[in-house]
């Protein structure tokens, strides 16, 4: 038996109800793919917000799918049913770094996501073990490119592996500045710390919220944060900008559905998941991590996240750094 599209609409049943109504309706949570292991900044900021939106969203999980480099969750999320009830974290190692650095990706990271909203920014910042900064007489950024100039091949730089942010970051700054360091890649952030707290390498960089007990604490030399601006949490440091013109590059990440999700479900996420950031409670409690909430459009996330991919596409391949 056949209806009209009048008569459907004289019954009562509204056809233009948001794709994930009946779902809702139905009581089924929202999850959230975090591609990292729990515990770590992204997996705590996640939860953090998944808490904030119970309200407007009902109940919010979080899923930790590790591996691959942050690949195997972000996969799940570019493969799940577009209904508004799976999204995920888009970071900058999987929609920037990543389809660079892997010989083969699971995902396209320009076509498989629709975005929500950019969640955070947090700046890295260049640090130098504290007693070689007082031994070489470097006190500024300025000094330690007119040292590198002066003495070639001398100094050297860690970093928690090849291809990750901090590798990448020393790339940048060589190529910019027209100097040379050796990279020595460590097994992880914590490791590559260690190896410049005991002085086996002369600087790294390093995110701000992991280094700065020890730039407090005076064991470390924090010479500028990579951030376009000087960073709230620690506004002494100089920004590289200062000295480096327009050398910007921070850890980001944020919210991003299956690509074929309704518009109207993706308005109401990017509305909720905003409203959650610009709460006075999530900017203290992120400010505690050192991260700076952004809360943006969906155009404006897909954009920046647009910028970043080919940005990153220069850096990783003058790098050398691959993942076979």
């Amino acid at each position: 038996m056949s209806i009209t599209r009048r008569q459907f609409a004289a019954s009562g049943l509204a056809l233009s109800a948001p794709a994930w109504a009946p779902a809702r309706a139905q009581g089924k949570p929202i999850r959230i793919i975090v591609p990292y292991a729990a515990g770590g900044p992204i997996d705590v900021t996640a939860r953090a917000l998944a808490e904030r939106v119970k309200d407007s969203l009902g109940t919010v999980i979080i899923e930790n799918r590790p591996g691959a480099g942050g690949n195997l969750g972000a996969d799940l999320v570019a493969k799940a049913v577009p209904d508004g009830l799976t999204i995920g974290i888009a970071a900058t190692a999987t929609h920037a770094i990543n389809p660079w650095l892997f010989a083969k990706m699971p995902f396209d990271a320009s076509r498989d996501f629709a975005p929500i909203t950019q969640m955070l920014r947090v700046p890295n910042v260049l640090v130098m073990n504290a007693e070689t900064a007082q031994r070489l007489k470097i006190n500024s950024l300025a000094d330690l490119v007119a040292y590198a100039k002066a003495k070639p091949a001398k100094l050297n730089f860690g970093s928690g592996g090849n291809g990750s942010a901090g590798h990448l970051a020393g790339e940048m700054f060589k190529r910019d500045a027209g100097i040379f360091a050796v990279h020595i890649p460590y097994n992880g952030g914590n490791p590559a710390q260690l190896a410049l707290l005991s002085g086996q390498v002369d600087f790294n960089f390093d995110n701000l919220a992991t280094a700065a007990a020890n730039i407090k604490a005076g064991r470390l030399k924090a010479l500028a944060v990579t951030t376009a601006q000087r960073s709230k949490a620690l506004p002494e440091i100089p920004a590289m900008s200062e000295t480096m013109a327009n050398f910007e590059i921070d850890t980001w990440w944020g919210l991003v559905a299956p690509a074929a999700t309704p518009g109207d479900v993706l308005e109401r996420l990017n509305k909720a998941f905003v409203a959650a950031l610009q709460a006075p409670e999530t900017q203290t409690r992120f400010a505690q991590l050192m991260a700076e909430p952004v809360g943006n459009t969906a155009a404006q996330f897909g954009a920046f996240m647009k910028k970043e991919l080919t940005r990153y596409e220069s850096v990783v391949k003058a790098s050398g750094a691959r993942v076979d």
